[in-house]
């Protein structure tokens, strides 16, 4: 009987999960290395004027949210404290690279000290007046884009399912958390904000475990076996996500509000 029992538990272990309900919208790998996001903005329409010089001095973490821990409070952030590369990054991606140009500003005092560096070494080997042709002007940007990861909320949906019969059983769980990032877009002349947008996205994680437990040889011996798995999709995937998403909401907008136009024809 007991060689029977073992031999169940296996096949519980291995083949008895099923997915049904809420579970739907998970698998067993809930992410891919490269988001949808990023496919989208390549697939943009030409610009049809000329590019757009646009800056990013901060977007920073808003949330001041800890990474979140059921028995203990963390110090650790929840999300990462640069998500600006991955907007400038966004940015850079558009049509191939044809619609931005991404002035640097996050790192504007080193950027200016190199060039103080370059500007009084050239003056001390070659004279004042060489020096002064060194450097080019730095380009000046006609939008800025200001903003950040305004909203990280844990656990906002979770669930499971599982049944035991006789010691043997099956289990899963999952649970899901949420980032929203908003951006806006202002116009240096004025000061106007010309636009904003927001995105949210949904970080899912998933569980399976099975496990055996029995008594034998009159309740004097246990056996016990347990098996699982998870899949924690990352933060930095979902910001990701999220803030290309919201670079997709900026183009749009922009053209329908006729900030900027699409070439017409298809994308070559």
């Amino acid at each position: 009987m007991g060689y029977i029992l073992i031999f169940l538990g296996l096949i519980c272990m291995s083949g008895c999960s099923t997915t049904s309900g809420d579970y739907s919208e998970f698998s067993e790998r809930p992410f891919i290395e490269t988001p949808v996001t990023s496919e989208l903005l390549l697939a943009v329409p030409d610009l049809d004027q000329d590019k757009i010089t646009i800056a990013i001095y901060s977007f920073p973490d808003r949330t001041g949210q800890r990474k979140p821990s059921e028995k203990f409070s963390q110090l650790s952030t929840a999300i990462t404290q640069g998500p600006e590369v991955y907007l400038i990054s966004a940015l850079k991606m558009v049509s191939g690279g044809d619609w931005f140009t991404v002035v640097e500003r996050a790192g504007l005092p080193s950027l200016i000290k190199e060039r103080q560096l370059i500007r009084s070494t050239r003056e001390l080997y070659d004279g004042e007046q060489q020096a002064k042709n060194v450097l080019k002007p730095l380009i000046f940007a006609g939008l800025i884009i200001e903003g950040g990861v305004v909203s990280y909320d844990s656990n906002v949906k979770s669930g499971g399912e599982g049944a035991r019969v006789f010691g043997i059983g099956a289990s899963k769980q999952y649970r899901t958390d949420q980032v929203t990032v908003a951006m806006r877009v202002i116009a240096v002349q004025t000061g106007e904000v010309l636009m904003t947008v927001s995105a949210t996205k949904s970080i899912a994680s998933y569980q399976t475990a099975s496990d055996v437990f029995r008594f034998f040889d009159m309740r004097t011996k246990a056996l016990e076996i347990e098996s699982g798995a998870a899949v924690n999709e990352p933060t930095d995937y979902a910001i990701r996500s999220a803030i290309e998403f919201a670079v997709l909401q900026m183009i749009k907008k922009g053209e329908s509000d006729g900030f900027w136009k699409y070439k017409q024809g298809e994308k070559k």
